[in-house]
């Protein structure tokens, strides 16, 4: 059984820095693409970063430059490292996995199977 458990989200001032990690357990990275997502309230949930199984990495326009993904195949982890975070980088931020279709694209929801539940982000001014 597949899961994937997002934590480290939190509170944080704006300028400031903040990590997030998705553990995942019952499959591996191997020609996985690991994404996450970002839904703010009364908004649609949309892209924020992924990367695949090669190492490749996707970052939204509004990340980037201030947002990192990266993998850590020995803890089955993937880490979004957020800097310079803004108001409007307030939001539940998922984790998403997609194991079995290595060439959907990076950046649609619907190429992801599993999904974490979510932790919140909230920057403060």
């Amino acid at each position: 059984q597949v899961q994937l458990v997002e934590s480290g989200g939190g509170l944080v001032q704006a300028g400031g820095s903040l990590r997030v990690t998705c553990a995942v357990s019952g499959r591996t990275f191997t020609g996985a693409t690991m994404g996450w997502f970002r839904q703010a309230p009364g908004k649609e949930r949309e892209f924020v970063a992924a990367i695949r199984w090669d190492g490749s990495t996707y970052s939204a326009d509004s990340v980037k430059g201030r947002f990192t993904i990266a993998s850590d195949n020995a803890k089955n982890t993937v880490n979004l490292q957020m800097n310079s975070l803004k108001l409007e980088d307030t939001a539940v931020y998922y984790c998403a996995g997609n194991f079995d279709r290595p060439r959907a694209l990076p950046s649609t929801r619907g190429s992801y199977d599993y999904w974490g539940p979510g932790t919140q982000v909230t920057v403060s001014s």
